[in-house]
């Protein structure tokens, strides 16, 4: 089924208000949401909603709590997100990580306390929106064994890299493994095999079946040993700059996920003359290859022109929120 931006909007607009949001962050929220499933995320956008108003309902979300700054240096801030909305949370991080570059060049806010902030991309296109380069990449709960070992020990910490181009930004939004578990759960319900080996199976193989890696809580991380590596350093960076906790410090439950540390870098791409043109010649030098959100335009056009393609029984599921 497909229904209409505007409805699906005005639908979680309304359940959070009702649970108490107040009515601009409950509008934020709910836009993010939406946007998340317009451009094409489905797996973070309306099917992630019925998990997020469960975990406000049972207070792992805290539903009024805002970020707080706890600490400046220069152009480096630390805040504590007090447990509230994660995508809100990361929102107003971003936002003030752009403001800072605004004034100083480069801008960066480290957010420890915070919840599952659902699309990273969505920060990414925020920061090129505002014309900023913006990085970002949040830990997770331990969901990705390291490289050599058979327990989940690491986090799918999703790195998100954007650049923004007037014909078109570049935004890259990548989990630390071959596939999320998000794009896993899709292709399992579509009955489809992954197009290449995306974990191991319980007995310890490589494996295109995604029910089986889910089974095994064994993806496999991008480039091996590499992906491995980059996940820790993310980790690292993220919890020592916030003072928040560490992927082995985060309850193991998805439906506990709270105390993630995130980290918002941006970065003024205005300041120097000519790099507009530079990322076009780069673009260009692909030649016929995609670049990293150069899809989500076409996806954005056809959702708003023709609906947002929704499950139907998460739908109903979402409609029994109100």
């Amino acid at each position: 089924m497909r229904i209409a931006f505007a409805e699906l909007f005005e639908t979680m607009q309304g359940i959070l208000t009702r649970r108490g949001m107040a009515p601009d962050r409950a509008s934020l929220c709910a836009r993010l949401f939406a946007e998340t499933d317009r451009d094409g995320v489905y797996t973070h956008g309306v099917n992630r909603f019925p998990r997020f108003v469960r975990m406000i309902d049972r207070g792992t979300i805290e539903l009024g709590a805002r970020p707080v700054r706890t600490a400046q240096v220069g152009a480096l801030e630390r805040w504590d997100g007090r447990r509230g909305p994660g995508n809100l949370n990361a929102y107003e991080c971003m936002a003030r990580a752009i403001a800072i570059a605004q004034e100083q060049g480069i801008g960066c806010v480290a957010l420890a306390n915070t919840t599952h902030w659902m699309r990273g991309g969505s920060y990414g296109w925020q920061a090129v929106e505002a014309g900023a380069i913006g990085i970002c990449w949040t830990n997770t709960l331990p969901n990705l064994p390291a490289w050599g070992d058979s327990v989940p020990r690491l986090g799918n910490n999703p790195l998100v890299i954007a650049v923004p181009r007037a014909a078109g930004p570049i935004v890259l939004d990548m989990a630390m493994s071959q596939f999320s578990y998000g794009a896993l759960t899709a292709h399992r319900k579509r009955g489809e095999l992954l197009p290449v080996d995306g974990g191991f199976d319980t007995a310890g193989n490589l494996t295109r079946d995604p029910a089986e890696i889910e089974k095994s809580l064994r993806p496999l991380p991008i480039g091996y040993w590499k992906g491995s590596g980059l996940s820790l350093m993310l980790d690292l960076v993220a919890a020592m700059l916030s003072g928040g906790m560490a992927t082995h410090q985060i309850p193991a439950d998805p439906n506990l996920e709270a105390g993630v540390s995130q980290f918002f870098l941006a970065m003024n791409a205005a300041a120097f003359a000519g790099g507009d043109a530079i990322a076009n010649a780069i673009v260009e030098s692909l030649g016929p290859v995609r670049y990293p959100g150069q899809r989500v335009m076409q996806i954005r056009a056809e959702s708003l022109a023709g609906g947002i393609p929704v499950d139907e029984k998460t739908w109903e599921k979402v409609l029994l929120l109100k």
